[in-house]
């Protein structure tokens, strides 16, 4: 199971998102919710970092498939944009697939 989780403030401001873990869909290499998450989320961060003056900080591991991403600032509306088209990406995908344990955190 791939956990994702979208970080935001109590007002609803985005801070980050994690993914972690293998989904199990099928073989490694094969399994396209696995393919899927990790083309949303590495689309989502280097458009933030290429589209955007927001800073991004990214931990990758692919042996545990950790793709952790945060916000050290306030984001732009810009950013709050391809957040949420990340979001809504996810929580697609989480709804056809229950490999996929989908939640939004607030803190803060």
């Amino acid at each position: 199971m791939t956990g994702v989780r979208i970080r935001k403030t109590k007002t609803g401001a985005y801070t980050g998102f994690r993914l972690e873990g293998h989904a199990g869909y099928a073989d490694p290499g094969e399994d396209i919710v696995c393919a899927a998450l990790s083309i949303l989320a590495t689309n989502t961060a280097n458009a933030i970092d290429q589209f955007t003056k927001d800073r991004i900080t990214v931990t990758q591991d692919k042996e545990t498939g950790l793709i952790d991403c945060t916000f050290p600032e306030t984001v732009s509306h810009d950013t709050a944009l391809l957040m949420r088209s990340f979001e809504l990406g996810v929580s697609e995908l989480a709804k056809q697939y229950k490999e996929i344990d989908f939640r939004t955190e607030e803190k803060g």
